[in-house]
């Protein structure tokens, strides 16, 4: 199953994975060789953590080799905003109380709802998805309904 991806997000993952592979990797590989030598093993807490470390490297890095491969990664430079789609960011104004807000629509992976960015496959990116500006949208939610104006459809990376 092929999960979209924006060519950012995709090269944020890649930096990752470099990263782990070239510094992570090597400094824990380090430390255990700095742990081993330092004698018994069975009361090493440093060898210890430093395997655990390893672990958790070599899984985070397998788990995002798999994201990687299944990243279908969309050029958003030329896509229309006509409508909604993955990729754009879109305006809205909320009914009740005029308040603005600000997404971008992104896959699951690249969310953060701090940095404005939302998944596609959220409650909100969901409803949003195929509209036009000044089109109502209503969204629900498990807290309440909230209805929002789509005011501007932009595509920024």
């Amino acid at each position: 199953m092929t999960v979209p991806m924006t060519r950012k997000g995709y090269e944020r993952i890649k930096e990752e994975v470099n990263r782990l592979k070239k510094v992570e990797r090597p400094q824990n590989i380090a430390d255990i060789a700095e742990a081993r030598a330092h004698g018994d093993l069975s009361e090493n807490a440093e060898y210890d953590a430093a395997k655990n470390r390893q672990g958790h490297i070599e899984g985070r890095i397998k788990e995002l080799e798999a994201k990687m491969a299944d990243a279908e990664v969309i050029d958003i430079r030329n896509l229309s905003t006509e409508k909604v789609v993955f990729g754009t960011t879109v305006y809205l104004i909320n009914s009740e109380t005029g308040e603005e807000k600000k997404y971008m629509i992104v896959g699951m992976e690249e969310a953060d709802l701090k940095d404005g960015k939302i998944s596609v496959q959220s409650p909100l990116g969901r409803s949003l998805i195929g509209h036009r500006v000044g089109e109502f949208v209503q969204v629900v939610t498990p807290a309440k309904t909230v209805e929002y104006e789509i005011s501007k459809i932009t595509v920024e990376e």
